[in-house]
């Protein structure tokens, strides 16, 4: 498996040749000009994962690429005339022998008079967990995790608290577009998780790294 980090949360994961995107957000641009892509994933509606402008641009060069997310995105690619399909908590796709299995419904409580939207969390292939904004444990062995470590929705305890339940073999940081110094967000978990033996994998921007 190769992953490339295009900043925050936005990801390209290769598998056995597929090539998935998630959640080309605002806080990157990178992957505006991404070709051969298979599918998109995207976790949640909220502007950092679902930029519409950015999935327009990266339609432009992969028209046949498939969008797979849940109702809450859909009612915003609905507005932009985008199409999609529905995989959902529960459900799972196999493309090209590369299963695609969605967790979760809930984006964690950022505070309780903001509205708490739709969040799905998606597994590739048995290997890697992307969770999007919640700490979702999908129940079975994680090899490969993509660990949230700043949001206004975390504190770092929870962050380590979760990962020690998921226990993955490796991880990398997520979600850490906001901070002014990414590296910042992973040194915690780094000193705290590799003595456990959960490997930390640092992913340098726009570089693929294998896994």
């Amino acid at each position: 498996m190769k992953v490339t980090k295009f900043g925050h949360s936005c990801l390209l994961v290769e598998e056995n040749g597929v090539r998935i995107l998630f959640d080309p957000g605002s806080f990157s641009n990178l992957q505006d000009s991404v070709q051969n892509l298979d599918i998109i994933l995207i976790t949640h509606e909220h502007l950092d994962h679902c930029d519409p402008e950015s999935i327009k641009n990266i339609l432009k060069n992969n028209p046949t690429v498939k969008i797979f997310t849940n109702h809450g995105v859909g009612a915003v690619l609905d507005k932009e005339g985008i199409e999609y399909k529905i995989l959902e908590d529960g459900e799972q796709t196999t493309y090209k022998d590369v299963l695609v299995e969605a967790f979760g419904d809930r984006h964690c409580v950022i505070y309780n008079s903001i509205p708490q939207i739709q969040n799905t969390g998606y597994f590739i292939n048995h290997k890697l967990f992307y969770p999007g904004d919640n700490f979702i444990n999908p129940g079975k062995s994680v090899p490969v995790l993509a660990l949230p470590v700043a949001a206004p929705w975390l504190k770092i305890s929870e962050t380590l608290d979760y990962a020690q339940a998921i226990h993955p073999q490796f991880w990398f940081a997520a979600h850490d577009g906001m901070l002014k110094d990414p590296d910042f967000g992973s040194r915690w978990p780094a000193t705290l998780l590799e003595p456990l033996g959960m490997k930390f994998i640092k992913l340098e921007i726009g570089q693929e790294t294998e896994i």
